[in-house]
C-alpha cells in the first residue's frame, strides 16, 4: 500500500433524524446527520437512492443544487424539498475549517 497522509480521523456522537414524507407526487425518506464536521453543515442522505449532500440555509435556496444533488426531475419537486429542508436544517452560521 502506498503511503498516505491522514487528513482527519474523528469520532463524534451525533444526532440523526430520520424523516419520511410525501408530496402530491413523490415519497421521500431522508436521514439527516447533525454534526460539527463539514463546516457545521448537516449531512442529508436520501435513504431511497443513497445520494447525499451537505446543506445549509444558502444551499436550500439554490434549487438547481437541490435538483442536482438528489437527482430531482422537476423544479416543483425541488421547491417542495426546499420547503422541507427549511424546517429540518438549522439556520446556523457555517464554521470555517480552513483558516
Amino acid at each position: 500500500m502506498e503511503w498516505f497522509e491522514k487528513l482527519y480521523d474523528e469520532s463524534e456522537s451525533v444526532n440523526v433524524r430520520f424523516v419520511g414524507f410525501t408530496t402530491d407526487t413523490v415519497r421521500y425518506d431522508f436521514g439527516i446527520v447533525y454534526t460539527n464536521m463539514f463546516f457545521g453543515k448537516p449531512l442529508v442522505v436520501c435513504m431511497q437512492t443513497g445520494r447525499s449532500a451537505l446543506l445549509d440555509s444558502n444551499d436550500i435556496g439554490n434549487l438547481e443544487y437541490i435538483k442536482q444533488a438528489f437527482h430531482i426531475k422537476t423544479l416543483k419537486e425541488a421547491e417542495d424539498l426546499a420547503l422541507f429542508f427549511e424546517e429540518a436544517v438549522p439556520n446556523i452560521q457555517t464554521i470555517e475549517q480552513y483558516d
